[in-house]
């Protein structure tokens, strides 16, 4: 699930909007004041939202962005003079102040959907081989090829199947090959 950490100069501000999210289904990981403790919640979590103010007490919203770990956004409340102003980076996410709650629960949820879906996606993008397995995989087709008589293709669909059947990937399953055909 993606973490949400609301980082606010006054306490009672971020527990109030942590209050509302929680309402509207939304877990929050946590609540700061200062961008250091933000950064160190956000090390212990995979990917999620910062959601906070311009000025915290230590730093300014474009240095905690900076400093965010891979896998976090950042959803930044501000005035709209300074969003206006285009000093704020394409990159982050922006609600101009006074909030309007309905628009503070569709942006963070549609944030928290982009997040999830580009996890979904990298979840399900195959594993690139290293070399040395690329090496492995075309070394048991060929043995595969030059024994049995089989097409590239064919050597490669036998492994892929003998690896679907085992519940092994495709390198141990062309490992296992190597081994067979030596012995």
């Amino acid at each position: 699930m993606t973490s949400v950490i609301i980082t606010l100069p006054k306490i009672d501000d971020a527990k109030s909007i942590k209050n509302l999210l929680v309402r509207s289904g939304i877990p929050v990981a946590g609540v700061c004041t200062t961008g250091a403790q933000a950064l160190a919640l956000a090390d212990g979590l995979n990917y999620g939202i910062i959601i906070c103010g311009y000025k915290m007490t230590d730093m300014i919203y474009s240095q905690l962005h900076d400093d965010l770990p891979f896998g976090f956004e950042m959803l930044l409340m501000a005035s709209q003079q300074i969003l206006g102003g285009g000093m704020v980076d394409k990159e982050i996410m922006c609600l101009s102040m006074p909030l309007k709650v309905h628009d503070l629960i569709n942006t963070v949820d549609m944030m928290i959907q982009t997040i999830e879906r580009r996890k979904r996606k990298q979840r399900l993008k195959p594993r690139e081989r290293n070399p040395e397995e690329v090496a492995l995989i075309k070394q048991a087709k060929e043995i595969l090829m030059n024994r049995n008589h089989m097409t590239e293709e064919e050597a490669h669909r036998y492994i892929q199947k003998c690896s679907m059947d085992s519940g092994t990937n495709m390198v141990e399953t062309a490992q296992m090959v190597l081994t067979m055909m030596k012995a």
